[in-house]
């Protein structure tokens, strides 16, 4: 169920937009059978990290959701308004500061940009998935010659 769309226009005021999502439509939290937040971002929130990651912990849990982050990075540091953000981090450390927001709200976190996909946490569980598999396969093949030879 897709909730609401926020958006912290001339700012990246997060906390507000988060505060919005959990207290005014999360409400209804018992009708719903699980809880989403997916924040689309191209940069750091105006807030600091440790109080954003305090945050959400406290909400992420007594609201029984999660919260992902899908960071977009784009080259120039000012948006398409000539807007300058109150907060400025490079893009390495606009990812650092999200995967430890993600890590306290138990979500997933994604970075790409104009080349690619820089980082993500799904494709990093399914690479997992797939060499385990292709390890359960070679010692299937081990095994499988192993019998072969004793016959």
């Amino acid at each position: 169920r897709w909730v609401l769309s926020l958006q912290c226009k001339g700012s990246r005021n997060f906390m507000s937009a988060l505060r919005r999502a959990v207290e005014i439509d999360f409400k209804e939290k018992d009708k719903h059978k699980s809880q989403g937040l997916y924040l689309l971002t191209t940069g750091i929130p105006d807030q600091e990290t440790h109080t954003i990651s305090a945050y959400v912990a406290e909400v992420c849990r007594g609201f029984d959701l999660q919260l992902h982050v899908c960071l977009f990075s784009v080259l120039e540091d000012v948006d398409s308004n000539g807007i300058i953000p109150a907060r400025y981090a490079n893009p390495t450390e606009t990812a650092i500061a999200f995967k430890e927001i993600v890590q306290a709200a138990n979500g997933r976190f994604h970075w790409f940009g104009e080349a690619g996909i820089f980082e993500s946490d799904d494709i990093t569980v399914i690479v997992s998935e797939m060499e385990k598999a292709k390890n359960y396969s070679q010692k299937c093949a081990f095994l499988v010659e192993s019998l072969k030879q004793r016959s």
